[in-house]
């Protein structure tokens, strides 16, 4: 049965579906990068939000400004903006739900002034965004707006109508401030430290080179509450579709997979009223910084740390490093002896728990979490989520050779052929200059740690190179596996 409004009455009772008449639902929430992540997790919790018989005027309208965002506006168009969320569990129990929070979906390029009326009228009191870490512009060492993005650039010509997130949102507050509109709250959930600061900072550069005027009642009169988001999200794949539509009769043209963890902790700063999040479980405090660099130094470093030592080992899957004992105790002595020294104490959580709880995550075989997926973009991650526990160590004169040895493995992955001499898809923005610098790799060992702009001034630090050396001529003469057993 394919998915709709429609449909949603007729499907078996093994698929949760809305509780709520979705008629009643209006938007209240605009948001930028519809992908699967907003859908496993903020979409999700709005959807629970609904079914208590709350926030049915919190509702969200998605919007697209990508080019690859039309193929989602036309699965959502299909389905009534509906989707499936199959939540799979580690005895390969899966558990779907219909989710009904998106009301409506934008493709922006086709309709930019439809975006912009929906973000001014009075009734949208949030813009949220997943727009990926390389989506602030944010060069990697200054921490300034990098205006070099095309439609980025665009947007600051006089006149422009809209192309990018940023030229939508400032865009939209300035007509909101000329109409007497109280600005809406913007909510980054991305993966970055202190991301309302980022996105108030980046959005600020931005409408400072556009019009200073907004750019100052940007940084004075609107709110940009941090937050930390956690919940993995593989990419959906032809077997997640192929399995909702034999298990429980459900035609989705794009369901989103996750496993059942779910945490968002989030800091209560926003210009007018928003959604009780606390009642379906968000962590409402005053200060995410905490958690958040617990989660980027564990979990996603953590990532980081086995994505390109268990691709080029042989391994396509995170759960199949997760099983393997010599990985596993290579993830906790990096996350015991450099990643947990550099953080904060964290209210109410238990870091040793909370450590080996991540390992029994990443190993859940049926979330097939691919190491592609996570070798991917890895000039937005590593800076921000490795680089600055390098830093921390040296600076304190602790060890480092776990995370220099993932550095190295970037580096070697980075060649683009991997230990039986096959081709790798390197995937990332900056893809064509990381291979050009990675495939010098052995005449000239620092070249790729020799961009200024990913790596600041630590091809100048002795000990970081002396390390780094090491780890790359040793990943080059034994490859990945005999270099973790060496360790």
């Amino acid at each position: 049965m394919k998915l709709s409004a429609a449909a949603v009455d007729a499907l078996g009772n093994d698929v949760g579906v809305p509780s709520y008449e979705r008629t009643a639902v209006t938007p209240g929430i605009v948001h930028f990068g519809v992908g699967g992540f907003h859908r496993a997790h903020q979409a999700m919790y709005l959807d629970r939000l609904m079914s208590e018989g709350k926030a049915l005027d919190w509702g969200i309208l998605g919007v697209g400004v990508l080019p690859n965002d039309h193929r989602m506006a036309e699965v959502m168009s299909a389905q009534d903006c509906l989707y499936t969320l199959v939540i799979k569990h580690p005895d390969g129990t899966l558990e779907p739900r219909v989710i009904g929070s998106i009301v409506d979906y934008l493709f922006a390029p086709d309709d930019p002034s439809a975006v912009v009326d929906r973000m001014v009228d009075p009734t949208t009191r949030i813009v949220s965004l997943t727009i990926t870490e390389g989506g602030y512009h944010v060069n990697q060492v200054t921490g300034e707006l990098d205006t070099s993005d095309p439609a980025l650039a665009a947007d600051l010509e006089p006149g422009a109508t809209p192309r990018s997130a940023f030229g939508f949102i400032v865009e939209a507050l300035a007509r909101r401030r000329a109409a007497g509109v109280p600005p809406f709250t913007v909510m980054s959930c991305d993966n970055i430290p202190g991301n309302g600061h980022v996105a108030r900072k980046m959005l600020a550069s931005f409408a400072r080179l556009k019009d200073p005027d907004i750019a100052e009642f940007l940084e004075t009169e609107v709110r940009f509450p941090n937050c930390m988001v956690d919940r993995i999200t593989p990419v959906t794949a032809d077997a997640d579709r192929e399995a909702l539509a034999e298990r429980f009769g459900v035609e989705d043209g794009w369901p989103v997979v996750c496993e059942p963890f779910t945490q968002w902790v989030l800091e209560d700063d926003f210009g007018g009223d928003r959604p009780p999040y606390e009642d379906v479980g968000v962590q409402i405090v005053g200060d995410v910084e905490p958690y958040e660099l617990m989660k980027l130094r564990l979990l996603n470093a953590s990532h980081q740390a086995l994505c390109y030592l268990g691709y080029l080992a042989g391994y396509r899957y995170a759960h199949e490093v997760c099983q393997d004992k010599l990985f596993v105790d290579f993830l906790l002595g990096y996350m015991d002896a450099e990643g947990t020294p550099t953080l904060p104490p964290v209210p109410g959580v238990d870091l040793d728990r909370y450590k080996h709880q991540l390992i029994e995550r990443f190993a859940n075989p049926e979330v097939r979490d691919t190491l592609a997926r996570l070798c991917a973009e890895s000039s937005d991650r590593i800076p921000k989520w490795l680089l600055p526990v390098v830093r921390e160590q040296l600076a304190a004169g602790r060890e480092i050779g776990r995370s220099v040895l993932v550095v190295a493995s970037w580096a070697r992955y980075a060649e683009a052929v991997d230990e039986q001499g096959q081709p790798i898809e390197v995937v990332d923005r900056l893809r064509d200059k990381l291979v050009e610098r990675a495939q010098h790799n052995r005449e000239d060992p620092l070249v790729f740690i020799s961009d200024p702009d990913l790596f600041g001034d630590l091809a100048a630090n002795e000990q970081f190179v002396t390390q780094y050396k090491a780890a790359l001529q040793s990943l080059h003469e034994i490859g990945a596996r005999s270099t973790l057993e060496a360790l």
